[in-house]
């Protein structure tokens, strides 16, 4: 069964040809019915994913523990998340993996080798809680670590990945996260690579999340070991680290795309150390990256402003159209470069466009159609994902917007089938 799993292409190039070149290959689950915009959404360096376990066709949604409550968490904070995601309708929303970061696990292994959870906090065990958050329908996740020891020093599964993995199947666990401590120096090609067999070992269908920070640049290996890669180190709620992870993350946008994403880290929106249009452009280029949507605040005890942004469909399905290609920042301009433009295309010949000022002052930003990818003449209806209403019905050659500092605006260019004439 492995063999034939591992032998299956899920990945098939369809280049056409176009005045401009090369043109941007179609994605997987498609059945070659999409035609692509522009070769500047290059991913060609999406690879044939190995790991096959029919998850990840879109980035992961769903919460984190450690954003927020970092090691102070225990079961009744998972369950009360777990509910807490049914209640505000976020789970309707995609938002269905209910993830417990590192501190879960007792400081050592039992007497037979094995991992247990922490006695005080987690005493019911994590079976337990997997059967609760399943009742709710949802998933729940697990932490470990391809080290030693995790980063807040418990036992890793570093050389106890067989076990390890039958371990967390037999719990139910749906996903797992696994870190990058204490790694004895040994490079990460060879530590994670034994934990995606042994899950696979298993029979169930558990998403691999690498954790590797980035520092083997793991968007060029990763593709055929997990779901999903981190690129980047750890973020922090700042616009400082939003911004920085941002950048690091996009050089890496032609490596993602169905069963494997980059990953530049969890969601801070709600957790207080941005501003609300701050946040709104986090989750806004998060969503248009193909980022996992893992929320990381207290969603027991969320504002209406954190709600009104986790909430927005629109934004949410972009994130997670099926067509699967990564948008990118592709044009900067003023002080540097702080006037931008991200884009990336979607399913029915659309573009996801983002105007994104990262100046300290409102300017107006312009995305002109040649980096979009579009002819001049091609006339566009807009529609404003966070106005929720379309502010132009005929745009022809470029579009422009006032932007608040540090805020953006999101919206989706639908080209006309017909371009206007000449006339």
């Amino acid at each position: 069964m492995a063999k034939v799993m591992l032998t299956i292409v899920l990945y098939v190039y369809v280049v056409s040809v176009a005045v401009s070149g090369r043109s941007l290959p179609l994605h997987p689950y498609l059945n070659g019915q999409e035609k692509p915009i522009s070769n500047i959404f290059d991913t060609s360096n999406y690879g044939i994913l190995q790991l096959n376990n029919g998850l990840a066709r879109t980035p992961q949604m769903g919460w984190n523990s450690w954003n927020f409550f970092a090691c102070n968490i225990n079961e009744t904070v998972i369950r009360e998340t777990a509910d807490a995601l049914v209640s505000t309708g976020l789970a309707e929303l995609g938002y269905n993996y209910v993830n417990i970061d590192d501190c879960w696990s007792d400081l050592v292994r039992d007497s037979k080798g094995q991992l247990v959870a922490e006695p005080k906090t987690f005493p019911s065990g994590i079976k337990f809680l997997a059967d609760y958050v399943h009742s709710k329908g949802l998933k729940l996740g697990i932490y470990s670590d391809a080290g030693a020891f995790t980063c807040q020093v418990r036992p890793g599964s570093l050389f106890h990945e067989p076990d390890d993995a039958k371990l967390f199947a037999s719990w139910g666990v749906d996903y797992l996260k696994y870190d990058n401590c204490f790694n004895l120096g040994i490079e990460p090609e060879k530590r994670y690579p034994p934990m995606r067999d042994a899950l696979n070992a298993t029979g169930r269908a558990i998403f691999y999340s690498l954790c590797e920070w980035g520092e083997h640049d793991p968007a060029l290996w990763a593709g055929k070991v997990g779901n999903s890669w981190r690129t980047t180190e750890d973020i922090n709620d700042s616009w400082a680290s939003m911004t920085t992870i941002a950048d690091l993350n996009d050089k890496w946008a032609a490596y993602a795309g169905p069963g494997g994403w980059n990953d530049p880290d969890m969601l801070e929106v709600g957790n207080g150390g941005m501003t609300f249009a701050e946040y709104r452009a986090h989750f806004s280029i998060w969503a248009l990256m193909k980022a996992p949507l893992l929320i990381g605040c207290d969603v027991r005890n969320m504002t209406a402003e954190t709600m009104e942004i986790l909430s927005n469909e629109e934004v949410i399905a972009v994130n997670q159209d099926p067509l699967g290609v990564q948008g990118r920042k592709v044009y900067a301009s003023g002080p540097d470069g702080c006037y931008q433009v991200w884009a990336g295309p979607l399913s029915e010949q659309r573009l996801a466009v983002v105007l994104w000022n990262r100046c300290s002052k409102t300017g107006t930003i312009r995305a002109n159609w040649s980096v979009l990818g579009l002819e001049s003449s091609t006339s566009v209806s807009i529609r404003d994902l966070w106005k929720h209403k379309y502010v132009s019905k005929d745009s022809v050659a470029s579009f422009s917007a006032r932007v608040d500092a540090h805020a953006c605006e999101m919206y989706i260019f639908t080209p006309w089938t017909v371009s206007r004439s000449a006339s």
